[in-house]
């Protein structure tokens, strides 16, 4: 079981079963949703969701018939995605997900499509905080 939240926990979920397909995706539209160079989505079973939203602040953006990306309308996290032809299954953002994620990502999708600034393989230090030269 996996369990999740918003950024100001109005939402919050618990996932009882698990995640498929995770990937990066690049395209356009995950970019713009995310705020980010990529979005890292993966596939669970509706069933498997249950949703906590006291606050009734969970709502969605219908971003082409039958296709909604669902956030938080207090702080806009979004939560996951659904496709009115494929009912059965939502697409949800792995980064609200508190718990250690057992599955991995398989692939970078739409990498055409991917921000001109982002490189995917670049040698780039890290750090556990923030990066040294921040004050």
């Amino acid at each position: 079981m996996y369990k999740g939240r918003c950024l100001c926990g109005s939402i919050q979920f618990e996932l009882h079963g698990g995640i498929t397909d995770p990937i990066y995706c690049h395209c356009s539209l995950c970019r713009k949703a995310s705020g980010s160079a990529f979005a890292t989505n993966g596939y669970v079973n509706t069933s498997d969701l249950k949703l906590n939203d006291a606050k009734s602040t969970l709502t969605y953006y219908e971003s082409s018939e039958g296709k909604r990306k669902y956030f938080c309308s207090t702080c806009g996290v979004p939560i996951y995605s659904s496709n009115s032809a494929k009912p059965d299954k939502l697409r949800i953002r792995l980064g609200v997900i508190d718990s250690d994620i057992v599955e991995r990502p398989i692939s970078h999708n739409f990498i055409s499509s991917k921000g001109n600034w982002e490189e995917l393989d670049i040698d780039l230090p890290r750090y556990e905080r923030h990066e040294p030269s921040r004050k």
